[in-house]
């Protein structure tokens, strides 16, 4: 799955375009590298998401195309949320 639908869908950010400018500017790395929003993604990736002045790191746990609101959390695990 892509990288800017996987934000979309596991509601990390709300928007897929919003997802795709984010990770074009290089505010978003893969597995400790610097992902582009077409990046494919796989189960145990490690995402860091640069959101301004606070650090997001998240693990992909599951891929599904679509999901309700719900069930949206289970698709990764916050492993740190740091404010700069």
């Amino acid at each position: 799955m892509r990288l800017d639908k996987f934000l979309k869908v596991s509601r990390i950010i709300k928007r897929r375009t919003v997802a795709k400018e984010i990770a074009d500017k290089g505010r978003i790395q893969v597995n400790g590298r610097v992902a582009k929003s077409s990046t494919d993604l796989t189960v145990g990736d490690t995402l860091i998401i640069g959101f301004g002045n606070r650090t997001l790191q998240v693990r992909v746990d599951e891929l599904v195309e679509t999901t309700k609101k719900d069930a949206a959390e289970s698709m990764y695990t916050i492993i740190s949320s740091e404010n700069e």
